[in-house]
């Protein structure tokens, strides 16, 4: 297997993808075990006395490590592949022709039915069929100067003839399977490959936009714009967080801040919630986005409580004793759309935006502030505990 590597390894250029580099592994392992199995031909041709044949497939052999010395020298694997199909094509037409048609070759022909299989693995259906009606061409032409050729067949035995003929037939369709088989597998592992790296990408836009926002985003709707009649907003605030990161090694302070958001992303989860982003030590959620709900107003009153739990729970397993959080909501309209390119971000705009952030600027330590709005659909008591 290893030399089955180094041999695909041979036409790949530090720039080429993984499927060009398939490509050219595929047709160089068919090219060598043809190459291998010329020696068949090369050796009985010459015992019987028949040397001009014999050196049709040694002349294979030789084009064949040409174009690989060739290859491994100027990565030119379009060239390579070139001279393979031409030589494929070609040659076991030739020692048809010099053994004496169809029966007295064995059908050697046969060989070059390889082509046309391997241009559509290597060049695709379009660029295949000109080798295949090549190939239909040469078999017509083989057939009408047959009975020609057979007036100086060879005389070789008819065991020989018999299981020459049995050897193309069984070379013919091993090689081509293995070719095939070696392609498949290949492209197997890449798609594999590529299906794990879209799973990582999905992935990664799902933690960047929400899932029917990105699904969207994916299909090419163009601009994503909406208006929500009725959302919830919430925007959290770590107090004192600035002065303390001052005095914080890097690697504490993200691992804090890591463990402080994660917690959050976990209870809006559980709330059916939409983390919005966050900036800083601050972080915004919101209810009602991008797919209207019933109880939003209620499920981010939750989210805020349990939000202080979460970093009471910090602050006594860290030590970091000064941690505290202040809350503002507020519910209403606004308009969410996705904006940017490159680093795209998922948003909301609108008054309701900006009252909750500014109810969150004037709430004191721990407390969660809310608008008049909310209050009136969640009641007096909700915030008592």
């Amino acid at each position: 297997m290893r030399l089955v590597a180094r041999l695909a390894e041979l036409g790949g250029r530090p720039g080429d993808s993984r499927d060009e580099r398939l490509r050219a592994g595929t047709l160089i392992l068919a090219s060598v075990l043809i190459a291998l199995l010329s020696v068949v031909w090369v050796s009985t041709y010459l015992a019987f006395g028949y040397p001009r044949s014999a050196a049709i497939p040694a002349l294979y052999q030789l084009v064949t490590l040409i174009g690989l010395l060739a290859l491994v020298r100027t990565r030119r694997f379009d060239v390579f592949r070139t001279s393979q199909l031409l030589t494929m094509l070609v040659l076991p037409a030739l020692l048809q022709a010099s053994l004496g048609g169809f029966v007295a070759s064995s059908a050697m022909v046969l060989w070059a039915l390889f082509v046309p299989l391997a241009a559509l693995a290597l060049l695709g259906v379009r660029q295949s069929l000109v080798w295949l009606v090549t190939f239909l061409g040469e078999v017509t032409v083989l057939a009408v100067v047959d009975p020609l050729l057979v007036q100086q067949a060879a005389d070789l035995p008819r065991g020989i003839v018999i299981w020459f003929f049995v050897l193309n037939v069984l070379g013919v369709t091993v090689s081509a399977y293995v070719m095939l088989a070696y392609f498949v597998e290949q492209r197997a592992r890449v798609h594999r490959a590529l299906e794990v790296e879209r799973e990582r990408s999905e992935r990664l836009l799902l933690n960047v936009l929400p899932e029917p926002i990105a699904a969207r985003l994916k299909n090419g709707t163009g601009v994503i714009a909406e208006r929500h009649d009725s959302v919830s907003v919430l925007f959290a605030d770590l107090v004192g967080f600035t002065e303390h990161a001052l005095l914080m090694a890097p690697e504490d302070l993200v691992a804090l801040l890591d463990r402080i958001f994660t917690a959050f992303d976990h209870r809006a989860g559980v709330e059916g919630v939409e983390k919005i982003k966050t900036i800083g030590d601050a972080y915004m959620v919101a209810g009602g986005v991008p797919q209207a709900r019933p109880g939003h107003v209620e499920a981010v009153a939750r989210m805020a409580l349990a939000m202080r739990e979460d970093i009471a729970a910090v602050a006594a397993d860290t030590g970091q004793t000064w941690l505290d959080v202040r809350i503002g909501i507020d519910t209403g309209p606004v308009v969410a759309g996705v904006i940017g390119r490159r680093k795209f971000i998922y948003d909301l705009w609108g008054d309701t935006v900006n009252t909750a952030s500014r109810m969150q600027s004037h709430a004191l330590a721990g407390q969660i502030h809310i608008t008049a709005r909310v209050a009136a659909v969640l009641g007096d008591e909700v915030f008592q505990r």
